[in-house]
């Protein structure tokens, strides 16, 4: 790849943006506020800050890659377009049905079914029938779609939705009404479940298709305005946008499946994680990024991102492939308070950016887990390298008044007992990825990120177990860098319900041929050089009348007896690690096969850091008082992030500051410089 390459990552503070030169490693980094009203204004000045700031020229540029929360908050807020849905006679009530079980985090008699985006009066039923083999037991009522089709546009829908029963085993019937509906109603967009997501299960499937259909309109207005966006500024790079999966794809599959792209800025996190953890010759990693209202976790195991295909957006099911990721409102704006009882909260609400916590002084007067950070010592009286002055006064009061007094102890306690909770808030969101999975926390590594992450991250490893803390050099960055980590990435699926022990193995194995030719034309389309294309095969297996799936890998040799045997044995296997039995007595189903195609882009690499001896002492720059546990108030060195160099070690109790975090060494712990400047703490300083 000639030229340097572009990371832009747009939150909902800030717009990250990363620019590396792939032949020397060198970084360059910008911060723009992010324009929630055109999201693609503050990526625009992303850009010429970043290429002013490197200068460099546009046709400089080789590839832009980007993560977006476009499709996210339209689905979280309701802003999506207006959108009707056509389905089967019969089915008209299936996204108000949902599922019957009670979500675990709510109230068992005061929760309330959220609001569908399509509500029942936009939805039209026509007369139609599909089995479950794929047969034709009624055939489509083509008038009726007309009708249903006008009906619609009378109602001025901006997009439709089409989902018929069983059209994962026979699409004709969604492609014919689609063709009907694109006549009839010209200009409209429409989006079939078999093409979204071709697998059983009623209710996923038209959820998803619905939500794709739902943000479809307002995505694909956003990707022409980057495309043509970064022509007008003389960019004729390839742009590339961020998928839930940990992958990328180009804007024409981006305006066509946008739902993709829910979740893809903490994909984003966890690819950029594991890419730092693998220079640092970790490939088992517990990731963890922490913002000032959340923490997101994911596992990455043999250096890949773990995938679950039962995520959720919101209130809604996306039943696609995405990052396992985990997240629970736990951050540095999550306020404390004294509950019912005498008892201590922390979280899940936020004092958000505005007011903020106690000590930003602006307006806010309720505790923090920021102000509790700033009252034990643990941040400077200040953010951004003295941008944003905080008040160490303010966050005082703000504890005694409403946690120190009402519980009757000290404001240093009530500090220690609040930065306690919330570590062990998310000590529990970590297990949920590794513990419950079946997986050590001793035999990976703990990445962390984001404005927070290495501020608790010691603490956090030590109840956890992990041995190690890996932070990256710019934690508040690494989304966007996770960007240019990132390779072509589709995930294929279709349901072929096999049971035991009459297996069609050759329907199956012309299944996946189906998938593996749709996988080589759209690699075509994204102009995937051949040598770079890679396949894997999986399958979702389940016991005989189980209701859920594991997937397992298929072996890549044709499917036969031997394979089929080996795939059922990796079902045992991981079921028995999951929940701690398997029964190989029972007979096994295939569920689905599934295929995910990778075509691999050139991989960045950071720039190695001028180094000293190993074990060389880091430069202190300063020094202040910090409270630890069981040691109270601490003289602690002060170090500068910058200031450090490959081989640089340093000994807790230590803090290291810089521009986007501040990273605490706990005392028994020490930390190393690696080559590409990574922070390596251990736990155990014995263990260097």
């Amino acid at each position: 790849m000639n030229g340097v390459t572009l990371g832009l990552d747009i939150g909902g503070t800030f717009t990250d943006v990363v620019m590396a030169d792939p032949a020397t490693g060198r970084l360059w980094t910008a911060k723009t506020p992010s324009t929630p009203t055109d999201p693609s204004e503050g990526f625009f000045t992303g850009i010429d800050k970043v290429l002013a700031g490197g200068q460099q020229a546009p046709a400089d540029v080789a590839s832009v890659f980007h993560g977006s929360t476009v499709a996210t908050n339209a689905i979280l807020e309701g802003k999506g377009a207006r959108t009707g849905l056509i389905t089967t006679a019969g089915f008209k009530y299936v996204l108000e049905i949902g599922r019957h079980e009670i979500p675990r985090k709510e109230h068992l008699y005061a929760w309330v079914k959220p609001r569908r985006p399509v509500p029942p009066r936009l939805i039209r039923e026509v007369p139609e029938r599909v089995l479950l083999d794929g047969s034709v037991h009624l055939a489509l009522d083509e008038a009726a779609c007309r009708d249903a089709a006008l009906a619609l546009r009378a109602l001025d829908v901006q997009a439709i939705a089409i989902v018929f029963v069983h059209a994962y085993a026979n699409p004709a019937h969604e492609q014919r009404a689609a063709a009907i509906v694109r006549e009839a109603f010209p200009g409209t967009q429409v989006t079939v479940s078999s093409d979204v997501l071709p697998v059983f299960r009623e209710y996923e499937r038209a959820m998803t298709t619905v939500l794709n259909a739902y943000v479809q309109p307002l995505v694909s207005r956003y990707v022409d305005s980057l495309a043509s966006g970064l022509l007008a500024r003389g960019i004729r790079a390839p742009l590339y946008v961020m998928k839930s999966n940990g992958g990328v794809f180009g804007p024409r599959q981006a305006s066509r499946q946008p739902v993709n792209m829910a979740l893809s800025g903490p994909a984003a996190g966890a690819i950029g994680a594991s890419h730092v953890a693998a220079l640092s010759g970790f490939a088992n990693a517990i990731t963890i990024d922490i913002g000032g209202t959340s923490a997101d976790v994911s596992l990455i195991r043999d250096g890949a991102a773990q995938l679950s295909t039962e995520g959720q957006v919101g209130d809604f099911p996306m039943a696609l492939p995405i990052v396992d990721i985990h997240t629970i409102g736990a951050g540095g704006g999550s306020l404390a308070r004294v509950v019912e009882g005498g008892g201590l909260a922390v979280g899940p609400e936020s004092a958000g950016a505005a007011p903020g916590p106690a000590c930003y002084g602006r307006g806010g007067s309720l505790p923090t887990v920021t102000d509790a950070n700033l009252v034990l010592g643990r941040i400077p009286p200040h953010l951004l390298d003295g941008e944003i002055p905080i008040d160490p006064e303010l966050a005082t009061r703000a504890i005694h008044d409403h946690i120190a007094r009402p519980l009757g102890i000290d404001v240093l306690a009530a500090a220690e007992g609040i930065v306690r909770l919330i570590d062990n808030n998310m000590v529990g969101a970590l297990k949920v990825v590794s513990v419950e999975k079946g997986y050590d926390p001793r035999e990976f590594s703990l990445v962390a990120f984001g404005g927070a992450g290495p501020l608790h991250a010691g603490e956090l490893a030590r109840l956890l177990g992990t041995p190690t803390v890996i932070v990256p050099p710019h934690p508040g960055l690494l989304c966007a860098l996770g960007l240019l980590a990132s390779d072509v990435t589709y995930d294929y699926a279709r349901t072929c319900l096999q049971r035991a022990p009459d297996y069609d193995v050759a329907r199956m194995q012309a299944l996946l041929r189906e998938l593996e030719s749709a996988a080589q034309q759209d690699f075509d389309r994204e102009g995937v050089a051949p040598a770079r294309r890679s396949t894997t095969r999986l399958a979702d297996l389940r016991y005989h009348r189980q209701g859920f799936e594991l997937t397992v890998e298929l072996p890549q040799a044709p499917l036969d007896a031997a394979t089929v045997h080996a795939a059922i044995e990796s079902f045992h296997r991981l079921h028995e690690q999951l929940y701690t039995f398997a029964d190989r007595n029972a007979a096994v189903e295939f569920v689905t096969l599934r295929l995910r195609a990778v075509g691999s882009m050139p991989r960045i690499t950071l720039a190695e850091l001028p180094g000293v001896a190993a074990g060389t002492p880091a430069p202190v720059a300063s020094a202040r008082a910090v409270y630890f546990a069981h040691s109270g108030f601490v003289a602690t060195p002060i170090y500068r992030r910058e200031a450090l160099l490959a081989g640089h070690h340093i000994a807790g109790p230590a803090v290291i500051e810089q521009l986007d975090t501040t990273t605490v060494i706990f005392p028994g712990q020490a930390a190393e410089v690696d080559a590409h400047g990574n922070l390596v703490v251990h736990l155990d300083a014995r263990r260097r």
